[in-house]
């Protein structure tokens, strides 16, 4: 979806940059709350049911009972991502997310797998910015059990030397497969960030370079478990058919035992404001034809700005009816799709600290990164200069909410949990869910002018040039998928 929702169902069923940022880390994370429900709903809006409670341990604790569907889907999201590795283990939170799945006290390797699967069910974690989850869909007569289960691995990982060697072996066959033998492998999911931003923290190669996927320690994988998987620093979200009285007493018992522990002091993730274009090239010696994206820091989380750029992002660049594909695409034959969002690993929501929109494409040589960039500059400026019109804005409100009920009334609810989960972690308030829409709604076409003045200028942008390194193909390539799984 945009909102980027459908990059981030893509990636879950395999499974701002300017001053500013607004972020929760483990260091200054919400203080305890009693149970709270959500707030008396909008007439005509989303309206998700939702208790938010946090155990003694620190665990938060997400609950949205609906009985249309006799299953459950529990989300486990741990406030520590790519952003936060030790930076000489570049790749150690993916690494980590593999080492989740290598058994427990009371689980061997493989039986976590064996029992969700032996109900039916679907389970898998990724690794983003900002988190790392982990989520199981199930008949919702088995909630116990999981619920067991997750506890068990929060509480006693078996993390061994054998694990460890194994997952660093399946890990850097993943960077290989995904990313280096891949033509346009970290096209521009991984490569634009590394361009566009200057702390490290945001900058550097999260998928993680080989020698230091090899160099880790058995004793730095427990270290960062007891650093980062503490129930103090974890949301645990549950959706779907159950009663509310019983789980929290299955929550009680299995995950109240789990002792907290002191979190770290977090570093400054915050971006210096960009005042100049940068412009990046490499040469894909793989890729049979050239490619082009761009990157633009967008506004902190939750602000006006922010709405109104997840319109513009609609009204620019989602679907056969954008600005941009019915330029670049439909009029000028420039490339056969474009495409972007923002955060490529995930949404416009389930992110905490500095992020980017993109637009990428794949082009025929005979069309020049001149071309391209005009062409792109005609489009941005019009926005930058025009108010868009009031069918523009309805139309967009309209895909938005509309992808907004579908990931919400999907079955398997893995959409519904991710967002829960995120307000959360960053925001301490799930129950923001419910008021998208009419953030949404208060958007103007003035306010997106603004918007595009203050971040779509030339000195905010980044430019990735790839240069084709192998003998052109019969047309354009679709650029890899890009979510670290």
């Amino acid at each position: 979806m945009k909102l980027g929702i459908g990059v981030l169902l893509a990636g879950l069923a395999l499974l701002q940059g300017c001053a500013d940022p607004q972020r929760t880390t483990p260091s200054s994370a919400p203080s305890p709350v009693t149970a709270q429900t959500q707030r008396a709903p909008v007439p005509g809006a989303l309206n998700v049911p939702i208790e938010y409670y946090t155990l003694s341990n620190g665990l938060r604790v997400v609950l949205s009972a609906d009985h249309s569907v006799p299953t459950a889907t529990i989300g486990v999201y741990y406030n520590i991502g790519f952003r936060l590795e030790p930076k000489d283990r570049t790749g150690f939170a993916h690494l980590f997310e593999h080492l989740m799945f290598q058994g427990s006290k009371n689980l061997a390797k493989g039986q976590f797998f064996k029992l969700v699967q032996g109900l039916g069910g679907q389970l898998n974690g990724s690794t983003r910015f900002d988190f790392t989850n982990y989520y199981e869909a199930f008949p919702s007569n088995a909630l116990e059990t999981m619920l067991w289960a997750e506890a068990d691995r929060m509480g006693s990982l078996d993390l061994t030397q054998e694990n460890l060697v194994n997952q660093q072996g399946v890990v850097k066959e993943e960077v290989k497969v995904n990313v280096l033998n891949q033509p346009y492998g970290g096209f521009p999911w991984l490569q634009l960030p590394q361009y566009a931003n200057q702390n490290w923290y945001n900058a550097h190669n999260f998928y993680g370079d080989l020698q230091h996927i090899d160099a880790a320690t058995l004793d730095e994988a427990r270290a960062f478990f007891n650093t980062y998987y503490a129930p103090n620093n974890a949301v645990l979200v549950i959706a779907g058919d159950f009663e509310n009285a019983q789980t929290k007493r299955w929550v009680e018992q299995y995950f109240a035992p789990i002792a907290k522990r002191p979190l770290p002091s977090m570093p400054d993730i915050t971006e210096p404001k960009q005042t100049a274009e940068r412009i990046a090239r490499q040469v894909d010696k793989l890729a049979p034809q050239p490619a082009l994206a761009i990157g633009y820091h967008v506004p902190p989380r939750w602000t006006p700005g922010h709405f109104a750029f997840g319109l513009i992002d609609e009204i620019m660049l989602q679907g056969d009816a954008s600005r941009l594909y019915r330029d670049l695409v439909q009029k000028r034959g420039y490339a056969a799709s474009v495409s972007g969002g923002i955060n490529l690993l995930g949404n416009m929501f389930n992110y905490s600290g500095p992020m980017l929109w993109s637009a990428s494409l794949i082009h025929d040589a005979g069309t020049s990164e001149a071309q391209l960039l005009a062409a792109i500059d005609e489009n941005v400026d019009r926005l930058r200069t025009e108010l868009v019109t009031q069918a523009e804005i309805d139309r967009a409100r309209r895909k938005i909410r509309s992808e907004l009920y579908d990931m919400i009334g999907s079955s398997s609810r893995i959409g519904l949990v991710d967002l829960l989960a995120s307000f959360a972690l960053f925001d301490n308030d799930p129950a923001r869910i419910n008021l998208i829409e009419a953030e949404f709604a208060k958007v103007t076409p003035e306010l997106i002018r603004q918007t595009a003045q203050q971040y779509l200028g030339r000195e905010n942008r980044t430019v990735l040039v790839i240069e084709a390194g192998k003998a052109p193909s019969t047309g354009p390539t679709a650029p890899a998928a890009g979510a670290a799984k």
